[in-house]
């Protein structure tokens, strides 16, 4: 399994994952020249996408959708209430509607669980072989009925949008700033903190920290916050990979 995030923050997100021949995109909230010249840097023509999953419809998640369906034969696994939330914007014909919490793709499959925002929203669990991802972002908590599904596996993406000092004493409208740090909202860096020392185990490779905020948050907040929580467990510091709006990362291999 490997892992090349694109862009991740409020302007932008999109994550490449490969599993053996199946070539997955998680969210076109880029153009698609960003999309195809960061795959490009891996030697990876982005007419040779397979999958695409969107995990809600706000523009920075979709951006590009459109582009890349017509320019690409990838599908679009989708569930009908994300689906329908795209119709009243775009027309979408190469898609597939996943029915139920779980679907297979050749040799891998991908579980679904809906997160709180406010809109329609969901979590991924890519698993491949022996390899499994989480991708979490745009949510304003996680559920605790759904971490026994969520625990030790090998790589989390999981968003850290804000610092909530920093959000409240910044320039955001109260509305909005209620908006975020409310259950519909984004995780906190605390919040992501707790979650991660209940989810991470012996398996966990790499933690990427997604969604950061230019606005309400740092990168070293991130990294503080986070690395304070997890000294306590037996977890590799190195390991944990600060996502960027701007910069797309290298691949990761695991």
């Amino acid at each position: 399994m490997k892992i090349k995030v694109l862009a991740s923050g409020s302007k932008g997100n999109s994550t490449y994952i490969e599993c053996g021949n199946t070539k997955i995109l998680i969210d076109a909230g880029i153009s698609y020249m960003q999309i195809k010249k960061s795959l490009e840097e891996i030697n990876i023509n982005v007419c040779d996408l397979n999958i695409i999953l969107i995990t809600h419809t706000h523009s920075d998640h979709i951006k590009g959708l459109c582009s890349l369906i017509k320019k690409t034969n990838a599908i679009l696994y989708v569930t009908e209430d994300i689906y329908s939330d795209l119709l009243k914007n775009m027309t979408i014909d190469n898609y597939y509607i996943i029915e139920g919490e779980k679907f297979k793709y050749n040799d891998l499959s991908v579980e679904l669980l809906p997160v709180s925002h406010d809109v329609s929203c969901y979590s991924f669990i890519i698993n491949y072989k022996n390899k499994n991802l989480v991708y979490v972002t745009d949510t304003g908590y996680l559920n605790k009925r759904y971490f026994d599904k969520l625990k030790n596996k090998d790589v989390y993406i999981i968003e850290s949008n804000h610092d909530e000092t920093m959000l409240m004493n910044g320039p955001y409208p109260f509305i909005l700033k209620q908006r975020i740090l409310s259950d519909r909202g984004h995780l906190s860096n605390k919040a992501t903190a707790r979650i991660l020392t209940k989810l991470i185990g012996d398996n966990t490779k790499y933690i990427f920290l997604a969604h950061i905020s230019e606005h309400n948050n740092t990168k070293q907040l991130v990294l503080d916050e986070i690395t304070r929580e997890l000294s306590n467990i037996n977890f590799n510091l190195d390991k944990i990979i600060l996502t960027d709006q701007y910069i797309s990362l290298e691949m990761v291999e695991v």
